[in-house]
């Protein structure tokens, strides 16, 4: 969400059902390597989530979902998928087709469910090629504040990361 890396004609609030933001991934190059994961989001089964939905140029979506592709399907961690979305505008609710990355849950990076205190390390130490995991976690708290979301459980997460990092 926020660093989406192509441009884009608009980017509007938008809701998924079917699928939940959660740090259910890990990382092995990123924000981790293979002896040392980190936890990165994955849009995982059941309930919903609210994000952004991005609009690019009919002409730039081949070129986008193929930079989406090289870079979120560098292990094949995620399932790439087409599903109606809502687009939450000021004054209607639109249904379109977008392209969303689920988690895969039968692959070896698949975390599940894992217990706090081992998301809250397996963040807190994690570093990959596209720098340190609690960075990545602090940029999407960032993210979703500013566009008026509050992810209660997110924010109990970064400051128990920020915690743990400052008793070290």
């Amino acid at each position: 969400m926020w660093r989406p890396g192509f441009e884009f004609l608009e980017r509007q609030p938008a809701l998924l059902h079917g699928y939940h933001r959660s740090f259910c991934v890990y990382s092995h190059v990123h924000r981790g390597t293979p002896d040392r994961p980190g936890l990165v989001l994955g849009l995982d089964a059941g309930g919903a989530c609210r994000g952004v939905a991005y609009r690019v140029h009919r002409n730039a979506v081949v070129d986008v979902v193929d930079y989406l592709r090289e870079r979120e399907q560098v292990t094949s961690v995620y399932l790439e998928v087409k599903k109606p979305v809502r687009v939450l505008g000021r004054h209607e609710h639109i249904k379109k087709t977008a392209v969303f990355y689920v988690a895969d849950r039968t692959h070896t990076q698949f975390a599940g469910r894992i217990p706090f205190e081992s998301q809250v390390k397996l963040i807190a130490e994690g570093v990959g090629q596209s720098g340190r995991n609690p960075d990545y976690l602090e940029r999407t708290v960032e993210h979703l504040r500013k566009l008026g979301l509050r992810d209660i459980g997110l924010e109990r997460l970064l400051a128990a990361v920020h915690q743990q990092r400052n008793v070290r």
